[in-house]
Formats: structure tokens, C-alpha cells, sequence
């Protein structure tokens, strides 16, 4: 490694430890409470009523939202962790690895979707739109090799290098 590698800066390191990165862990955690509350509360009401192909896919969406939620709060935690001094890169890395935040894919065309309650749909949509800007991060913090390559499902490479480029900065 050559001396110039090792006084390189990362970005995503400092956007990883500041106040955009609280702000993502806000609105992730946010995010978290407010699906938990419409699942119990409306959204249980709502998918009583639904048509038979979109109470199975509400069914399958509930199940697939959560988890994907679950998995960005548990990256979002291990971040603060590290952030806060309170665990060290390596244990990170460590546990970083049951984390998966590489999930999607949605098929808006699938029978019933447009039957499902919008504000569900909206849940939906957002944590896909959080899930990819808490990819973007990872793969900058922890591989940035990969980072330039990574295109996710349904975005182009332009679109992508812009949501990380709001995700290190905070825009919106």
C-alpha cells in the first residue's frame, strides 16, 4: 500500500458517523414504528376486507415488509454501535454478515395489488426507497471495491450514484 492510500478520506466513513447518518437512523426507526402501528391498527382492518388474491398478497407483503425492515434496523443498529465506539469494525463485520439488504424486488404487477390499501403500498415503497439508500451506505463503508458497480433492481447507474450521493449528504 503506498502512502498516498493511506491518507485517503471516506466520505462514507464521515457520512456514516454524522448528522445525515442520524437523521437515516431517525427515519428508519421511524419507519419501523409507524408499519408496526398501521399492521396492528388499520392495516389489520383493511385486510379484512380485501378481495381473496389481495388478502394473500397483503399476507406475503406484511411478511416480506417487516423482514425488510427488521434487516435495516439491525444494520442501522450495528452502525450506531460502531459509530458510538460501542463495538469494534471487525465485530460489526461480524455480525453485519446475517444482515441482508439486498431484497427489491416487488412485482407491482402481481394479481391483487392494486387492491391493497394504499397506505400499505406507501409503507412498502418507502422502506424500498430506505432499504436502498441504507445499501448504497454499506456497500460504500464496507466494500467501496463494489460500490461503483452496484445497480439495484428497477434504477439505472446515474439514479443510484445520486441516492448515495444524498444519502452522504442528506438531501432529500
Amino acid at each position: 500500500m503506498s502512502e498516498r492510500g493511506l491518507n485517503t478520506v471516506s466520505f462514507a466513513g464521515h457520512a456514516a458517523a454524522s448528522a445525515q447518518f442520524k437523521a437515516l437512523y431517525a427515519e428508519g426507526m421511524g419507519l419501523v414504528e409507524e408499519t408496526a402501528s398501521y399492521l396492528d391498527g388499520h392495516g389489520r382492518a383493511a385486510s379484512k376486507v380485501l378481495p381473496r388474491m389481495a388478502s394473500v398478497l397483503y399476507a406475503a407483503e406484511s411478511m416480506r415488509l417487516t423482514t425488510r425492515l427488521m434487516q435495516m434496523a439491525s444494520w442501522l443498529l450495528l452502525q450506531r454501535a460502531v459509530n458510538n465506539g460501542e463495538m469494534t469494525r471487525d465485530q460489526v463485520l461480524s455480525e453485519k454478515n446475517k444482515v441482508r439488504l439486498d431484497s427489491f424486488n416487488v412485482d407491482r404487477t402481481a394479481p391483487g395489488w392494486s387492491d391493497l390499501p394504499e397506505g400499505f403500498r406507501d409503507l412498502i415503497d418507502r422502506s424500498l426507497r430506505l432499504q436502498n439508500r441504507v445499501a448504497l451506505l454499506d456497500r460504500e463503508i464496507y466494500r467501496p471495491q463494489e460500490a461503483g458497480s452496484f445497480v439495484p433492481d428497477n434504477q439505472n447507474g446515474v439514479k443510484a450514484q445520486l441516492n448515495l450521493l444524498q444519502t452522504a449528504f442528506g438531501a432529500n
